[in-house]
């Protein structure tokens, strides 16, 4: 069973409909959809999905399954669809758009202190976080200042595929350790922020983000922590 991933050529996509080709106590499986299943850092999208009757069935989280497949989690004890039924699959747009403007600010993050290699992180509702390998922290004003002018010149942000075998050629592209890029389809997905040569920023991710930079909107560094010898922690959170 293996679920076409709308979002990832769309993130902008807000509903599709779809058939159901599996449901049980695990979740049900679509053969096509728009919530993003968990991973990288990014939680899975909330939404619903509603039957031809009217029926609507509240999504609590969508998670990757095997086979490519994406459970849709429901509430224990709710009524699961029929399967080769369809079914108008919808998400939680206001929660996913929070969602890609934070992933999209942590890019930016990641631009402004280049060469450190990314040690964790973690993407939440209005907030999000990374984890730096840093001998020392780097200055909150410097980094405020930083995000600001990225936001306001409205980089474009675009994706693009290279083959596994490009990106081995490339190791710098990768700067996250605590996640690497999926392998076993033979390309991976580039996220790159900034028309230029060199872009603002570069590397692998299978997450979704907004159109450009500028979408992001007022955003603001909550902390910057020592975490270990080694480790800082930046906090991020998005603004009104």
């Amino acid at each position: 069973m293996t679920t076409e991933p709308l979002f990832r050529e769309d993130a902008y996509l807000r509903e599709a409909t779809a058939t159901v080709i599996a449901a049980g106590p695990d979740g049900i499986v679509l053969d096509r959809t728009p919530f993003f299943a968990t991973g990288g850092g990014q939680p899975g999208d909330t939404g619903r999905l509603t039957l031809a009757d009217g029926t609507a069935i509240a999504v609590t989280e969508a998670v990757k399954g095997e086979g490519g497949a994406i459970l849709h989690r429901v509430a224990p004890g709710a009524a699961l669809p029929a399967i080769g039924e369809t079914v108008t699959a919808a998400i939680d747009w206001d929660r996913r758009h929070r969602l890609m403007r934070m992933h999209t600010a942590l890019h930016l993050l990641c631009a402004l202190i280049p060469g450190a290699a990314v040690t964790g992180g973690a993407i939440g509702d209005g907030k999000g976080r990374l984890d730096f390998d840093l001998p020392e922290a780097p200055a909150k004003e410097a980094l405020t200042a930083g995000l600001a002018a990225l936001i306001a010149a409205d980089h474009p942000v675009t994706t693009e595929w290279i083959s596994e075998a490009a990106l081995d050629a490339n190791p710098g592209l990768v700067r996250t350790l605590s996640v690497k890029p999926p392998r076993g389809a033979g390309r991976v997905r580039l996220v790159r922020i900034g028309a230029g040569d060199p872009p603002v920023d570069l590397q692998p991710c299978g997450g979704t983000h907004v159109r450009s930079t500028g979408e992001i909107g007022r955003i603001a560094i909550a902390k910057v922590e020592n975490k270990g010898r080694q480790n800082r922690r930046i906090a991020l959170v998005l603004e009104g």
